[in-house]
């Protein structure tokens, strides 16, 4: 039998230099704590480069000619993107009968409604609220122009949602008869109704470039779900600001049910139901 292949060690300084490129360029923190995570997942990547230790990996990471595109294969094997269609369904159910028909009515004249899906991972978010857009609306949806936005810092996770080919352990939290209505079994795969993957876009976006997001316009709704539970100081207070200057002045956040606002200097205030973990701006509650 081959020798089991053996990965390099991380000294701790070498943990330290990983963290702070991983930290600047995404404000995404490992403690001390996880450092193991960085040297088991990335380990096997060295080997792949040819590179000896992580010392030469982090100058290929900042000087080499490779290194924006290696930052990327290397966020991908160092985040889990955990996530399925309709995931947290109370909270889904409580944005569909309390917040959508108030913007459905407040968009009545131009017909007009826009959603961000910030951090989507694979897309199965921005998808579900495709989904629940389509049934809401059913015949009306043709007069409408909406426009949803799926955005996440993986480049290979981006690839995956414009696929809309997804596994079963995707749609673990999707209800059968959702399933049926919009998927499309093929072997072990399931293929996204083609009608709903055109209601969704898909861009590489970092969270914590305020210019470019920028670009993308106001929103109505911006969906940040479990994101700034990565995060440490000072970047959920600089997340928070970003979606303020994103959203319209009567646009709808809508956080995880893992995070909160208290601890944030933010000018948002809670609306809907409790399961809804929904905000908007003052005076628009």
């Amino acid at each position: 039998m081959p020798a089991t292949a053996k990965f390099a060690t991380m000294s701790d300084k070498q943990f330290i230099a990983l963290r702070d490129i991983i930290y600047k360029r995404s404000g995404i923190h490992f403690p001390d704590a996880k450092k193991y995570v960085l040297e088991s997942r990335l380990g096997k990547r060295l080997q792949e480069l040819e590179i000896e230790d992580f010392d030469q990996y982090v100058g290929f990471l900042t000087m080499g000619p490779f290194q924006t595109d290696e930052f990327q294969e290397m966020f991908n094997r160092i985040t889990i993107n955990e996530t399925s269609f309709f995931r947290n369904e109370p909270q889904l159910n409580a944005f569909e009968s309390e917040a959508l028909p108030d913007l459905l009515k407040a968009r009545a004249k131009e017909k007009r409604l826009r959603i961000w899906s910030a951090a989507c991972s694979s897309g199965e978010e921005p998808y579900t609220l495709a989904m629940i857009l389509h049934r809401a609306l059913g015949v009306r949806l043709a007069d409408w122009r909406i426009e949803i936005l799926g955005t996440d810092i993986s480049e290979k996770a981006r690839k995956v949602a414009q696929s809309g080919v997804y596994s079963s352990y995707a749609l673990r939290t999707t209800q059968s008869l959702t399933q049926s209505r919009y998927f499309k079994e093929q072997g072990r795969e399931f293929v996204l109704d083609p009608e709903i993957q055109s209601m969704v876009n898909f861009e590489v976006h970092n969270l914590k470039d305020r210019l470019a997001a920028r670009r993308f316009g106001t929103w109505d709704v911006i969906f940040c779900r479990n994101v700034m539970i990565y995060f440490d100081d000072p970047t959920p207070q600089q997340l928070v600001a970003c979606i303020h200057d994103q959203l319209d002045k009567d646009g709808t956040r809508i956080i995880g049910h893992s995070e909160n606002l208290r601890t944030l200097n933010t000018p948002f205030k809670q609306a809907g139901s409790a399961q809804a973990f929904m905000y908007r701006k003052p005076g628009n509650v």
